[in-house]
């Protein structure tokens, strides 16, 4: 079911609605949002909401300054946290050029083109996210700390788990924006967290990601917690991952990547689109890990994905085939949250897509037991610089992008990684200043 505009003002209508967020997400994965109340709704409606794209990180350029929003009518939705009289609303938005054309810029209208080529190929995708995340203590000045009291370990409750409470408003409040949350529970670390929400087709998975990630930093505020989809936090705890379970189906609902009479139930399609990703993978860490402390996970050596393979066996394979479960079904898990996750699903189909195309077989599946240490199997790019140096070398995820957005991302990147390598950091002092 689709909404119209007259479906909007309804809503609007019935539900006391009094201000109305254009919610976008700028090329780093960040949203961003232009409030106005519902006397400009017809001016929303109508395409017709204009702002200023120089001023945003990664908008390319001044002659583009004056940019329009296109709400997506489907993500209309309320907020459960904010008051309940003149309530606040938000649709996520494409980002266009004033004369109406999609912005190259907008990772939302780069995914959109990824998918309807992925349809003309006959192929639909089904995406599932896990996302893991801390609840940190705040300091005495409400400034996030990575303190924690806590010493929760995987499926504890209270009183062990002390972010049980604010882990359960969080779920209730997706619920009332029309998640459908399958499990939430402890993580692995003191204060690590996960919920689970049912996979979607690949556009709605990338909206609700960035809305998931705003309600439970919200909700976490509210109990006076600071969450972080930060890839590793402390070096004495667990990274933090996003794992994306991928399955595809064709026109009729059929499951295209499982093959019942298949050892692993995959078909050749499932096969080729492994083959795909990991003939791409050093060019996709760029894009689905793309911080400096992403790598700082990679390097853990705790049931870290960093082998560059498949197993269904192996904790350490960059893709897990879960044969028990979820047939059919293929599971990335080197990727993590500071992933934007418009620009992660495109350039991860794209790369399978490829693999399909070209009938891209992948190596023989990791078996349990590889050390991490052994020379036998590649393994993941483990620096920033690596994978972007990977990206700019892969012509089709650069080509997926498109050359103005490669350019200001690879560009962005690099000098995030040169500032940090010029950082003089407290290991340093400790280790030198005192007899060098």
């Amino acid at each position: 079911m689709h909404n119209t505009k007259e479906d909007i003002y309804k809503l609007v209508d019935e539900q006391d609605v009094e201000f109305i967020r254009l919610q976008f997400t700028d090329i780093f994965g960040t949203t961003k949002n232009m409030a106005v109340t519902t006397s400009q709704l017809e001016k929303v409606l109508n395409n017709d909401a204009v702002f200023d794209g120089s001023v945003i990180d990664g908008f390319i350029g001044y002659e583009k300054s004056e940019l329009r929003l296109f709400p997506d009518l489907d993500t209309f939705t309320i907020f459960p946290w904010r008051p309940q009289s003149g309530k606040v609303a938000r649709m996520i938005c494409d980002v266009c050029n004033y004369d109406g054309t999609p912005y190259s810029a907008s990772s939302r209208n780069i995914l959109k083109k990824v998918i309807e080529k992925a349809k003309d190929m006959g192929f639909i995708f089904d995406i599932g996210p896990e996302c893991e995340f801390y609840l940190f203590e705040r300091d005495e000045n409400d400034e996030p700390t990575t303190n924690t009291r806590e010493k929760g370990n995987y499926f504890d409750i209270g009183p062990t788990d002390e972010g049980e409470n604010a882990r359960r408003e969080m779920v209730m409040m997706l619920e009332d924006m029309g998640f459908e949350i399958e499990s939430s529970y402890h993580e692995a670390s003191p204060s690590q967290h996960e919920i689970d929400f049912r996979k979607d087709e690949t556009l709605r998975t990338a909206d609700n990601l960035m809305t998931f990630r705003m309600a439970v930093r919200t909700i976490a505020k509210r109990h006076g917690l600071h969450a972080t989809f930060m890839p590793k936090p402390r070096l004495d705890l667990s990274g933090s991952a996003m794992n994306i379970s991928i399955a595809a189906f064709n026109e009729d609902g059929k499951n295209i990547f499982h093959d019942k009479d298949d050892e692993n139930h995959l078909s050749q399609d499932a096969y080729h689109f492994i083959g795909g990703i990991l003939a791409h993978i050093d060019g996709l860490t760029a894009i689905c890990n793309p911080t400096v402390n992403s790598y700082k996970r990679l390097r853990d050596m705790k049931h870290v994905p960093v082998l560059k393979g498949w197993s269904t066996v192996n904790n350490n394979a960059a893709i897990r085939v879960p044969i028990n479960v979820k047939k059919g079904t293929i599971t990335l898990k080197f990727p993590d949250s500071s992933a934007n996750p418009y620009l992660a699903l495109a350039v991860i189909i794209a790369a399978g897509l490829d693999g399909i195309k070209n009938k891209i077989t992948p190596d023989e599946m990791i078996e349990k037991g590889i050390r991490l240490d052994t020379e036998s199997y590649n393994k993941l790019p483990l620096r920033l610089c690596d994978s972007l140096d990977a990206l700019v070398k892969d012509s089709l995820l650069t080509d997926t992008l498109g050359k103005e957005l490669s350019d200001v991302y690879i560009n962005a990147k690099r000098k995030e990684y040169n500032d940090y390598i010029c950082q003089v950091t407290p290991w340093e002092l400790e280790q030198y200043l005192y007899r060098i």
